[in-house]
């Protein structure tokens, strides 16, 4: 068995399929959902999202603030932005980051974090 996935963000969908397992952060921590999942609807944190496809390699994207929902072995995460890893420009998010903690932006700082999470860049 399998999940259905949707990656939705606000101007596209990022990536659909089947997946055997996802992985997100949400305001009350991780969550990993597999087949069989109770239903759920919960807020999304900026971080890191895992999709572990039934064929290939997995998908991780940064994710802003956002929604997940499951219900029957369907999983729709939806983020006004996401980004995979070949999307991410280094440079540019250091920049996004310091701007953020120089406004004292705490969700911004959060988003740029995932982002530098994402391609193994954190501090």
């Amino acid at each position: 068995m399998t999940l259905q996935i949707e990656l939705v963000a606000a101007d596209r969908v990022v990536w659909s399929g089947e997946a055997r397992e996802v992985i997100a952060r949400t305001a009350e921590g991780d969550i990993g959902v597999l087949t069989g999942h109770a239903p759920l609807l919960s807020l999304l944190v900026p971080g890191v999202v895992e999709i572990h496809p039934s064929e290939g390699d997995v998908v991780r994207a940064a994710v802003s603030e956002g929604f997940i929902s499951v219900a029957a072995d369907r999983v729709s995460i939806l983020s006004e932005d996401i980004a995979l890893r070949d999307e991410v420009d280094e440079a540019a998010t250091n920049a996004e980051l310091e701007d953020a903690r120089s406004s004292d932006d705490e969700l911004a700082v959060r988003r740029a974090e995932a982002k530098l999470r994402l391609i193994g860049k954190a501090s």
